[in-house]
Order: C-alpha cells, then sequence, then structure tokens
C-alpha cells in the first residue's frame, strides 16, 4: 500500500459521509450492550448528516476557509506567472476517448484562462496521476489549453501527487526562470492550504481563487440537505484536515535530524 493510498483511506475514514456511516454502525452494534451510547452515536451521525447536507452550513464551512477576495487586476501587474493546480480527473470518458479534467479542474482552468488573456502572463500546470488514469493531470490540462483554447502553458509539472508536492515541484521550474511572484489559480476553499506551501518555496504568492462560497441564509431551501450541500461541506471539511495534517508533518520534518 503506498502512503499517498494509506493517508486517502485514513482521510476518507475521518470525513462524511464514511465517518457518520461507521457512527451508525456502532450504534446498531451497540444497541443491546449499551443503548444509551448506541442511541447517541446514531443521534450524533443523523444531525451532523443533516447539517453536512444543508447549503448554509457547507457554505459556511467554505467560507471559513477563503482567505482573500477575488484576484484584482493591479495584483496581476506584479505577478510574473499563473500557476494552475490540476483538481482530478474524469478517467477514461468514453465521449472524449480517453481521460479529461474533472469538473473542479475545469472551474480553475477556465479562471486561468481568463486570467492569462487579461494578463498575458505565462501558464504553469501541475498535476500528476494521485488516484489512477493513464494521463497524468498536468498534461491533461496541457492538452485542454492547446486543443480548446489556444494557449501553450510555458511549464507543465506532471508527477505531484497532493497540494505539498504541486508546490515542491513547480518550483524548480519556476525558479529556473527566475520567477518570484505567482497568481496561485485554485478554488479559494483551497487556498489556505496551498498559498503556505508555495511559500515555504520562497515565492511571493497572489491568492487567485475561484467559485467563492454563498453563506447567507436566503430561503427555506438553504435549510434542506442536499447532494450538493454534503459535497461542499465534506469539501470543506477534507482541506481542514489537509490543513492539520501538513502542519503536523512541518513539525515533524522541522524534528528530523
Amino acid at each position: 500500500m503506498t502512503a499517498w493510498l494509506a493517508t486517502n483511506l485514513v482521510a476518507a475514514a475521518l470525513l462524511p459521509p464514511l465517518v457518520l456511516i461507521l457512527f451508525l454502525a456502532g450504534g446498531l452494534i451497540l444497541h443491546r450492550r449499551s443503548p444509551r451510547l448506541a442511541m447517541s452515536l446514531i443521534l450524533l451521525a443523523t444531525l451532523a448528516l443533516y447539517a453536512l447536507s444543508t447549503p448554509w452550513v457547507g457554505g459556511l464551512l467554505q467560507k471559513s476557509l477563503e482567505i482573500s477576495g477575488p484576484v484584482r487586476a493591479t495584483d496581476l501587474e506584479t505577478a510574473e506567472a499563473i500557476v494552475l493546480l490540476a483538481g482530478g480527473s474524469y478517467y477514461d470518458a468514453t465521449e472524449y476517448g480517453g481521460d479529461t479534467p474533472n469538473a473542479i479542474s475545469l472551474e480553475r482552468l477556465r479562471y486561468a484562462v481568463r486570467l492569462h488573456r487579461a494578463s498575458g502572463l505565462p501558464i504553469l500546470v501541475t498535476g500528476g496521476i494521485p488516484g489512477g488514469g493513464n494521463l497524468a493531470e498536468g498534461r491533461i490540462l496541457q492538452q485542454v489549453l492547446q486543443d480548446e483554447y489556444a494557449i501553450a502553458p510555458r511549464w507543465v509539472e506532471d508527477a505531484a501527487r497532493t497540494t505539498w508536492d504541486n508546490a515542491q515541484l513547480s518550483a524548480p521550474l519556476l525558479k529556473q526562470a527566475d520567477v518570484q511572484r505567482i497568481a496561485l489559480v485554485t478554488h479559494a476553499w483551497h487556498l489556505r492550504r496551498a498559498v503556505p506551501l508555495f511559500k515555504l518555496q520562497g515565492f511571493d504568492v497572489v491568492p487567485a481563487g475561484t467559485r467563492f462560497a454563498r453563506s447567507s441564509l436566503d430561503s427555506v431551501f438553504d435549510l434542506l440537505p442536499t447532494p450538493a450541500g454534503l459535497r461542499d461541506s465534506s469539501f470543506a471539511l477534507h482541506e481542514w484536515l489537509g490543513i492539520v495534517w501538513y502542519k503536523l508533518r512541518s513539525i515533524f520534518a522541522e524534528g528530523t535530524p
């Protein structure tokens, strides 16, 4: 078992919906031996499932991760490159004849194209093959940029399996070109984890987030559970878990002789 697979299995067990299923299963197993504990586990899982499935809570959790507003044109004037972080692939897409970017990657790619056309800055794409497929995510993004937007990225990093890797493996490519200030394109809820990693590599980072969360309670529908609400909550909790993990990883690395 690879370290990447083990880490993601542990993360899956700590995040919804699997952690809620485990709580429910624990309640069912313990209902005869310890009825109070069993009922507590079932009630906790039920309430958590409801809350995390509402668009309002999902929005609040994602909003808690945002570290900046939309990037301004003046911020791009001093940047020297756009760094686009891949967000996953749609493997073996029959209608495309192979691997293609998933929805998360496409949202980031579209925004990177917008910033490139507004600023003329060169683009670096980064992403390997973390979960399967035949083509690295960086290469898939390169292909889409070239074929569908007539934009050739200047740099392609195709080995990164994590956000940590994105920063470490992109750094040599950028530094070789004397790039010091970058516009980092990813989802707004991902910037809190991604920006510090690129700063650790010595870059001055302009956060260039897309898909900012909406956290206002505008109607009763914001309190109704939906699949999209649970997805948004899961993304946010995954990010907070990743932030804690990277913090612990940094502490352990500093203590290594």
